[in-house]
């Protein structure tokens, strides 16, 4: 093998290559001598390292993949770390040492539609800016070679300094802060330690719970260039939020609100998920009503001032269908294509809709913004 010398500043002609990395399956790097090469092996080392601990994370990764199970995309399950530790002084949900919500399941708020009153909803509303916060935060985080894993560590540490809870932290045993869902998974991706990758979109989901509420929001960001169905998928997704808020009023029934999503997906050729839907959300994570985001739904419940649900459609480039992991949460969709989402907390107010999530002049710019 011949070459230039590797060592910074040499660009002597070259053949003597690096053992280790040969050992280590790499593309051997060559110097001139064994004075550049010992010059130069602090810097070239470190090469080495990455790839020793890219291999160990691969290795007890491979632990979880299941190779009976027939994954639809090109992920697979990843090294997930241990869950993080909240403070004791934190005000917690009745699920965080059990991983059981039992005040939710055995709530009559889960057939019964909660109306807030002035007390509930400010509270909200805070709990509302906390997960607005945070979720820019972990939005501005988003770059090629960043793990989900580190997302997540950071998704906590800031929920945690704000006072409050991060919801799916041990909610029926989900290990993490927040979800992130890549590419083809749909909802409720676990973070890992796999780096995101050029090209990649990623959905972060946000929950926090802060005074006895809980608040909910998400969005899907880009990982460096992205084609253009990518792009146009995403942008397809906030404007089916859009358009489902823009339809709401006191007086609207619930089931109504699908119809508006699924005509704008449906103008890009796009498909809207069924198995998943908006929910009510406060004192409960989750509760009355079901909001699902496509036509002719058989959803209970009419839109009256004090309410608080989400919207968070979940739009595909392929079939709405949706295969589930061997880990009980990460949704994928069923052909394997891009999934992409975004969702707000809203208050049912006297004369429309209250954006409690919305977004600041601190919220991640989106793509088709950037261009002007």
């Amino acid at each position: 093998m011949k070459g230039l010398c590797a060592s910074e500043g040499c660009g002597k002609p070259a053949k003597l290559q690096c053992p280790t990395c040969i050992q280590l399956d790499l593309s051997p790097a060559i110097f001139c001598s064994q004075d550049c090469f010992k010059a130069f092996w602090k810097s070239h080392n470190q090469v080495h390292k990455d790839k020793k601990r890219l291999d160990a994370i691969k290795a007890e990764a491979s632990r979880f993949v299941a190779p009976e199970f027939k994954y639809t995309g090109h992920l697979r399950p990843f090294y997930v770390s241990p869950m993080r530790e909240v403070p004791s002084s934190t005000p917690k949900p009745d699920y965080y040492a059990t991983g059981y919500p039992e005040s939710e399941v055995k709530s009559k708020l889960q057939r019964v539609i909660p109306i807030l009153d002035s007390d509930a909803i400010e509270r909200l509303r805070q709990a509302c800016v906390i997960g607005r916060e945070v979720l820019d935060m972990a939005g501005a985080m988003v770059a090629p070679g960043i793990t989900t894993e580190a997302i997540d560590e950071a998704v906590h540490e800031l929920t945690i300094a704000r006072g409050a809870y991060p919801s799916p932290l041990n909610y029926h045993g989900f290990p993490k802060s927040c979800c992130t869902s890549v590419n083809e998974v749909i909802c409720h991706g676990i973070p890992d330690a796999r780096r995101l990758e050029q090209g990649d979109i990623v959905n972060v989901d946000i929950s926090v719970y802060f005074k006895g509420m809980h608040a909910d929001l998400n969005e899907t960001f880009l990982v460096g260039e992205v084609d253009q169905e990518g792009k146009t998928l995403v942008k397809c997704a906030y404007e089916c939020l859009e358009e489902g808020i823009r339809a709401c009023k006191p007086g609207m029934m619930v089931r109504d609100i699908g119809a508006f999503i699924s005509k704008r997906a449906k103008q890009d050729g796009f498909s809207v998920v069924k198995t998943y839907c908006g929910h009510g959300v406060g004192e409960l994570f989750h509760c009355a009503p079901n909001v699902p985001h496509y036509a002719k739904n058989k959803a209970v419940g009419v839109l009256k001032p004090g309410m608080a649900f989400t919207i968070e459609p979940m739009i595909n480039v392929g079939h709405w269908s949706d295969v589930t992991w061997p880990d009980d949460w990460t949704s994928t969709t069923i052909d394997g294509k891009r999934s992409a989402q975004f969702e707000h907390t809203l208050l049912v107010t006297e004369t429309g809709i209250e954006i409690l999530t919305g977004r600041t002049e601190k919220s991640v710019p989106f793509w088709w913004e950037k261009q002007f």
